[in-house]
Order: C-alpha cells, then sequence, then structure tokens
C-alpha cells in the first residue's frame, strides 16, 4: 500500500494555490487585451455604441483641461432627453450604457461660448495626442464689418474633432449687439478634405443662426458630466426656426454711392425717433409672444440699405393673423403708444396702427391662402378695400439697429412684390392705394359695418 508523505502533499497543494492566485492577480491587473476588455473570463469587442462613447469621453477630457464652455446642442440627444418615457427607461437601466450621447449617428454636436473662452492654440497638439484629427472652419467676423469697412477680421466658427469614425461638432456663438448669440455658415476652404466629416448631415452650419442665450444645467449624461439647456424644448423650436440673414453691406454701399445717404439733423432725428419705437414694439409683441417682421417700408430699408429709410416716417410690422391677440392694443397702449387707427376686422383685411413720438407704427396683419398671402388695407373716407398679395414665404432672423428681429427670408420675392423690379431705386412720392404692384381692389365694406371696421382716433 502506498504511503503519502503529508509533508510532501501539502507543500504541493500551497505552490499550486499560489501559482493560481498569481495568475488571477496578473490578469486582474490587465483588463484589457488587444482584442477588447475581458468581463467573466470572455472577450468581448466594444461595440459601435462603446466606441463613440470612449470618443465623447477624451473629447470631454480636453473640454475640461482647456475650460471650455460647450453644452450639448445635437438635436437627437435633445430629442431624446426630451422624452419623458427614455428618461424613465434609461434610470431602470443599471449596468453601463450610453443611452443619450450615442445616438446612432457619427456625429455630435456641442456650442461653445466664445465670450466665456480665449481660443488657445495648443488645443491643436493636445487634441492630438488623444489621437483626434482636428478640422478648424474660419469665417469672417460680421460683428467688425460696415459700409466702411467690408474686409473683416476670420474668427473660428467651427470646430470637428475625428476620431475613429466619428465626429465631434463644435459649433462657436457670438454675442451679437442684438443682446444675442449667433454662428456662421460652415463653408469649406479650397483646401480643405471635403471627406472630412459628413458635412451635409451637421445639424448645423448650413446657415447662419441666432439664438437666445439658454439657461443651462449640469447634468451627467451617460456617465459623464455635460451642461444641457434647461428648456430642452424651448431650445429645439428656437434651433428650427433660426436661420440667420446678415445685411448686405456691399450692395448697400453700392447703393449709397449713388444714392448719396441723408445726414441731415432731420433725418438722424427721425432714425433715432424710429429705432427707440421699433426696439419698444418688439418688446411688448415678445412679452406677448406674438412673433413678427418688418414689413413694407421698414422691411425694404434693412435689404436695400442697411437702415431705416428717413423719409419713410414710420415703422412697418407684419403679423400672421392667427398670432393676433385681443390684448395687443391694450399692451401697446399700456407702454404710451395710443391707438391711431383700427381698420378691418380679425377675419378679414385687420390693420391697427399706433402714435408713437412722431413716428407711426403700423401692424400689417397677414392672411394665408393656398398659393399667396395678402394683407388689406382701407381707406377710411370711403371705405374702400385693398389687398397686397405676396407669394408665400418663411421667416429668418436679422439685425437691424442693434435689435434682433424677422424678416421673410425670401427677401427679394417680397420685396419685388411689394415694390417691382425697381425697388433698388428710390422714390419719395407713394400712394399706397395705387403705387403698390401688388395692391388689389377688393370691394367696399358695407356701410353698417363702418363703426366696427373703420376707427380713426
Amino acid at each position: 500500500m502506498l504511503r503519502f508523505n503529508k509533508t510532501a502533499v501539502l507543500a504541493l497543494l500551497i505552490a499550486t494555490s499560489s501559482v493560481f492566485l498569481l495568475f488571477q492577480l496578473y490578469h486582474s491587473r490587465q483588463p484589457v487585451s488587444q482584442n477588447g476588455p475581458h468581463i467573466f473570463g470572455r472577450t468581448v469587442h466594444l461595440s459601435g455604441k462603446d466606441a463613440q462613447w470612449q470618443v465623447v469621453k477624451k473629447f470631454m477630457g480636453l473640454v475640461h483641461k482647456y475650460n471650455m464652455p460647450v453644452f450639448l446642442v445635437d438635436t437627437a440627444a435633445l430629442g431624446l432627453l426630451s422624452q419623458d418615457s427614455m428618461l424613465l427607461r434609461d434610470s431602470l437601466v443599471k449596468e453601463p450604457h450610453c443611452t443619450f450621447l450615442c445616438t446612432n449617428r457619427d456625429v455630435l454636436t456641442f456650442a461653445l461660448l466664445n465670450n466665456l473662452w480665449k481660443y488657445n492654440a495648443g488645443l491643436v497638439a493636445a487634441a492630438e495626442e488623444k489621437g483626434f484629427e482636428l478640422l478648424e472652419v474660419r469665417g469672417k467676423d460680421p460683428r467688425l464689418v460696415s459700409m466702411d469697412d467690408l474686409s473683416g477680421n476670420e474668427i473660428p466658427l467651427h470646430f470637428l474633432f475625428r476620431l475613429q469614425g466619428y465626429v465631434v461638432h463644435v459649433v462657436v456663438l457670438y454675442e451679437r449687439s442684438g443682446n444675442y448669440l449667433w454662428h456662421g455658415v460652415l463653408r469649406l476652404k479650397p483646401n480643405m478634405d471635403r471627406k472630412f466629416a459628413p458635412f451635409r448631415r451637421l445639424d448645423y452650419g448650413r446657415n447662419a443662426g441666432a439664438y437666445d442665450r439658454p439657461e443651462l444645467v449640469l447634468t451627467t449624461l451617460d456617465g459623464l458630466d455635460v451642461r444641457i439647456p434647461r428648456n430642452i424644448s424651448g431650445f429645439l423650436t428656437e434651433y428650427s426656426q433660426a436661420r440667420f440673414l446678415e445685411c448686405r453691406y456691399r450692395d448697400a454701399r453700392s447703393f449709397f454711392q449713388l444714392y448719396p445717404d441723408d445726414t441731415s439733423p432731420e433725418a438722424m432725428n427721425f432714425r433715432m425717433k424710429a429705432k427707440a419705437l421699433l426696439h419698444l414694439a418688439a418688446r411688448i409683441l415678445t412679452e406677448l409672444r406674438v412673433p413678427f417682421w418688418l414689413s413694407s417700408g421698414t422691411c425694404l430699408g434693412w435689404f436695400r440699405q442697411c437702415g431705416i429709410i428717413p423719409y419713410s416716417k414710420d415703422v412697418d410690422l407684419g403679423i400672421w393673423i392667427k398670432d393676433y391677440r385681443h390684448d395687443i392694443t391694450q399692451a401697446f397702449q399700456k407702454a404710451g403708444l395710443p391707438l391711431k387707427h383700427k381698420f378691418g376686422k380679425v377675419e378679414d383685411s385687420l390693420e391697427l396702427s399706433f402714435q408713437g413720438l412722431d413716428v407711426k407704427l403700423d401692424i400689417f396683419f397677414f392672411y394665408e391662402e393656398t398659393d399667396v398671402v395678402w394683407n388689406g388695407g382701407t381707406q377710411a373716407k370711403s371705405g374702400k378695400k385693398f389687398k397686397y398679395v405676396f407669394p408665400k414665404f418663411t421667416l429668418c432672423w436679422t439685425e437691424l439697429m442693434d435689435l434682433k428681429v424677422r424678416v421673410p427670408c425670401e427677401t427679394v420675392d417680397y420685396v419685388s412684390a411689394n415694390y417691382g423690379p425697381t425697388w433698388n431705386t428710390p422714390v419719395k412720392t407713394w400712394d399706397w392705394k395705387s403705387s403698390p404692384p401688388n395692391v388689389q381692389d377688393n370691394g367696399v365694406w358695407p356701410v353698417r359695418e363702418w363703426d366696427e371696421v373703420i376707427q380713426v382716433y
């Protein structure tokens, strides 16, 4: 019968156990192999979402290192955050995951508040150290462009960080004199790589954009600290209506070379009063949440000469009739602008006029039909009705006299409809009943309705 040496057996067991423990310790300190992370002894390759999350994590490391004041503006990510069902489902998942920053798209977009950040040239080297390729797109600074100086310095407008097939797009937001944020068009220079990113699928850059300053909150998304707009649905609504048109300074300078600007004291005084009236009207309508745009002569002045036409003697605004509120008149009167006249009614040809300080404010309400839109006019002494017909248009933002305001995006069509093909030639004698090429007779108000539809004060 075999005899076992208890001491030898014990030594053998201790040696075996030690080898096994050393093997486990080695692998516990080597969590990632060349192929991917080890989980419970099996190799798992990084999924697309995991890879994108790693890219975003590296980008956020750059953000923190260089104190870049960025916040999430990606429409897909914010769309998920605005869905209560997605937030609830995400809260029930316990294991690590990427829900909001990995949106099945190869681009994620942030905005950078330029006024809170000083450009650091070391960013490029730091990005390259982390493996990123960086494309910086610059353009002219519109805040420095004027009719006296059309050159403008170039400023950073967009940064694109690319790694492992994923792109982080950073849109640079600048403060404008109208107290709003602006970003420029993403326009590639001839020597730039047009395949660097899926440019046609970017959320931002096809057009310039204008935004009110959002209130931001710091939150944790997919394990990363990220700032987001507090009012997500409000920001997404702004995004859908953010297109911005710059004043055409070059054309305005050409106009003034043909028709020198009126710098008389009377003209300067009118411009000052018109600016004050426009700012006041904008504040009132914004508080009422009634969208408006520059119309008639005020729109022509912005488009043709980047300013107010001094001989127009009034300020003209347009409002969709669907946005009419019954307390509009009361709000203007409360602000010190008495009602001068009210023509028409909500159902047909409504027009309001308020008296400012030596400057009149005309508000025209626009009605939509199948193929056209129109606003009405009424002759007080005869009750005759007129209709001014325009092609359909959308609305864009612009800046006039230090104020962010809307104008028709299709401005040439709008102005041409109202003033004809010679709109670029000043006309100081103008009959509102017959001069506009888009005016049409629209009948006569029944006498029994005059007390309602013709009110002059």
